[in-house]
C-alpha cells in the first residue's frame, strides 16, 4: 500500500508534472482527473485556477479512492498565487496541507525577489535551503501550469525548476506529434538535489506523456497523462 500512495504521488508531481508556458491573459480552468496505477483505481486529481490582471490564483486536491481509498485515507490540498508576465509565473505564495489519515500537517512558502521563505523549514543532511533557490516555481503553481488550457503553439512547451521547501526538480516536455485526434508530448521529471541517496539511487529520472485534445473554442487541454514508474504504468485520465 506504501507503493501504491508513492505512485500516486509521483503521478502528479511529474507534471508536479511543473510550469509555466501561458495562454491568454485571462481565463480559468477547472479539471479533474482519475489516477490508476496497473489498472487499479487509486485516487483522483482536481485543479482549479484563474487569471486576470497579470495575476493568477491555483488550487488542486490530490486524495486517495478506490481500492486504494478503502485501506489509505490520504489527502492533499494546496494553494497557490502570484503574477504573471508574458509566459512566465513568479509566486507569492503557496499554501499546502497533508492529511494521511494518521497525521495532519501543513506547511508554506511566501517569495521575495523569486527567492522562496519557508514558514517551517528545518536544516536536514538532504535539505536543499530556501535562499538558494530563485527563479524556482511551487508545486502547485507548477501543477497549474501543466494542466491549464492553452493555445495551439504553447503544447508540449515546458521547462521549469520546481522547489518544495526541501527538494529541487525539473520538468520538461518535448516533440510534440499527432497521436490519432490527440497530441502527444514527451516528457521528463527529474530529481535534482535534496534527495536521499536512496531515491537517487532507486531512480532519478522518470519519463511521461501528455496527451492533449482540441477544445471546442480551438485551444488545447490536458486529456490523459501516462507516468512509467517502478511498478509500472500509473494513468491519469480526464473526467
Amino acid at each position: 500500500m506504501k507503493q501504491f500512495m508513492k505512485i500516486l504521488g509521483i503521478c502528479a508531481l511529474p507534471l508536479t508534472l511543473t510550469a509555466p508556458q501561458m495562454a491568454a491573459a485571462d481565463g480559468a480552468t477547472n479539471a479533474k482527473f482519475s489516477v490508476a496505477i496497473r489498472g487499479i483505481t487509486a485516487g483522483t486529481l482536481t485543479v482549479k485556477g484563474s487569471e486576470s490582471g497579470g495575476s493568477y490564483k491555483a488550487s488542486g486536491v490530490l486524495q486517495s479512492g478506490g481500492l486504494v481509498g478503502l485501506v489509505a485515507k490520504v489527502k492533499y490540498t494546496a494553494t497557490s498565487s502570484g503574477r504573471i508576465k508574458g509566459s512566465s509565473f513568479s509566486p507569492a505564495r503557496y499554501d499546502e496541507k497533508a492529511d494521511t489519515g494518521k497525521r495532519k500537517s501543513s506547511s508554506s512558502m511566501t517569495y521575495k525577489g523569486g527567492v522562496p521563505s519557508v514558514s517551517d523549514y528545518q536544516p536536514s543532511p538532504n535539505g536543499v535551503k530556501p535562499s538558494t533557490q530563485k527563479g524556482t516555481v511551487d508545486p502547485m503553481t507548477a501543477l497549474y501550469a501543466a494542466f491549464r488550457d492553452v493555445n495551439k503553439d504553447e503544447v508540449c512547451k515546458l521547462d521549469v525548476k520546481m522547489y518544495d521547501g526541501k527538494r529541487r526538480s525539473q520538468v520538461k516536455l518535448s516533440t510534440p506529434r499527432a497521436e490519432g485526434d490527440m497530441i502527444k508530448c514527451d516528457g521528463e521529471y527529474r530529481r535534482l538535489a535534496g534527495f536521499s541517496a536512496e531515491d537517487m539511487a532507486e531512480k532519478s529520472r522518470f519519463p511521461f506523456n501528455l496527451f492533449y485534445a482540441k477544445t471546442a473554442d480551438g485551444r488545447y487541454r490536458v486529456e490523459k497523462v501516462v507516468t512509467h514508474t517502478l511498478y509500472g504504468n500509473a494513468v491519469m485520465k480526464r473526467k
